[in-house]
């Protein structure tokens, strides 16, 4: 039986290839879905699902996050009850310790707010009828409404079966072992071990693995793993943790190039009640070797943050892998070291959360249409062959 005709093949069925297929095919593209594992099967299904903005300061990744927090209200509205992708708008609070990180937090938030996000600055009075379990005598905080959680495995699903009902073909349990090529280098498809997908088009949503898919086609994307773990406690009453909380410090972790143990507590619960704490980065190759030390400082984090939670059990911990770019920005869009390759990956911790923006961005590409927000800071060929960004740096500043 001849393989079908397409137009694009992403290979990666996370959250991002998943946003990449549903989009590409409303556009009315014909595409195949390749992964060599299950539906999230690498970091989607080991993160949290974290749709936010609190985190991030004005700048592209920011314009990229407001346009998926749209997006994911809109799939959340509009896909079937069946795909339901627990789509939760129960917002986020970031806490200040002192008065020096307050003050540090009104500035960020305030170059936020003139970016067209939602901070609110709240007084210790305030967080205790925000958060009633939340620790006393800290300085204050702000609160950001905007910021949300989707189930990420079953977000992932919902989008790629929305993206089946209009035609996609998903291969899972199938890896890419070549990226085809004709005589000029233009790409023309993927080779896997049940045979040859042929499209002028390959979309690299592989995450973690992004820079070994680059390599497969001949060019070079510096994509390396930054190993994270979460704690999972026990089930506990609905509603002990209202927000997702996190210390201030958290978002100069996510900025951070350091290459060892970083951790800073997040917290928050879930609808069937366990309560998830992260976070740590590290950047330690695909090592899966559990770190006691790492589980030390979160659940330490966590109950400077939350008293309540000293009492509770851990019932299970997992790791997952961040893919890293040096300058914290994602790689989406055409690569013209080889024509027909688009990247989707390195969005380190936000994935999830920026998968819907970066599944249109790729479509405006494939069908060579304008896209909603500026492209430009995320083009994949901006790295030179030593792995740093060309130009003026676009990563994040100095942040509390």
């Amino acid at each position: 039986m001849p393989a079908p005709s397409l137009d694009a093949v992403i290979v990666g069925a996370g959250a991002v290839g998943a946003a990449c297929a549903y989009y590409a095919t409303r556009a009315g593209l014909s595409v195949a879905v390749v992964d060599r594992g299950p539906v999230a099967g690498g970091t989607t299904g080991a993160g949290e699902g974290n749709l936010l903005v609190s985190d991030k300061e004005p700048g592209p990744e920011l314009e990229l996050a407001l346009l998926s927090l749209r997006l994911w209200r809109e799939l959340a509205a509009s896909l079937p009850p069946e795909d339901a992708v627990e789509h939760e708008a129960k917002g986020g609070l970031v806490i200040a310790p002192d008065e020096t990180t307050l003050t540090a937090l009104r500035a960020f938030a305030a170059g936020q707010r003139a970016a067209g996000v939602e901070a609110r600055e709240v007084g210790e009075g305030e967080l205790a009828s925000l958060e009633p379990e939340l620790t006393k005598g800290l300085a204050g905080g702000f609160h950001y409404p905007q910021d949300a959680q989707v189930q990420p495995a079953r977000a992932a699903a919902a989008l790629l079966r929305a993206a089946r009902r209009r035609g996609a073909l998903v291969r899972l349990g199938e890896e890419v072992t070549a990226v085809l090529t004709d005589p000029h280098g233009a790409v023309r498809g993927v080779r896997t071990p049940r045979g040859d997908l042929h499209a002028p088009a390959v979309v690299n949503a592989t995450g973690t693995w992004g820079g070994h898919l680059a390599a497969l086609a001949g060019t070079h994307l510096p994509v390396l793993p930054r190993r994270g773990f979460v704690l999972v406690t026990e089930p506990l009453p609905p509603g002990l943790i209202r927000h997702k909380v996190y210390a201030a410090d958290y978002i100069a972790d996510v900025a951070s190039d350091s290459a060892g143990l970083q951790s800073s507590a997040v917290v928050e619960g879930t609808p069937a009640g366990p309560v998830l704490i992260g976070a740590t980065r590290e950047r330690v190759g695909f090592d899966r070797t559990l770190s006691t030390e790492a589980l030390r400082r979160l659940a330490r984090q966590a109950t400077a943050l939350f008293p309540r939670l000293a009492d509770v059990h851990a019932l299970r911990t997992y790791c997952g892998f961040r893919p890293y770019l040096p300058d914290h920005l994602p790689a989406i869009g055409p690569d013209p070291r080889v024509p027909g390759l688009h990247h989707a990956c390195g969005h380190e911790g936000a994935g999830i959360g920026l998968a819907p923006a970066t599944g249109v961005l790729v479509t405006a590409a494939l069908t060579g249409s304008e896209p909603p927000v500026r492209a430009e800071p995320f083009r994949p060929a901006r790295f030179g062959s030593g792995g740093r960004p060309d130009g003026p740096s676009s990563s994040p500043g100095a942040r509390p």
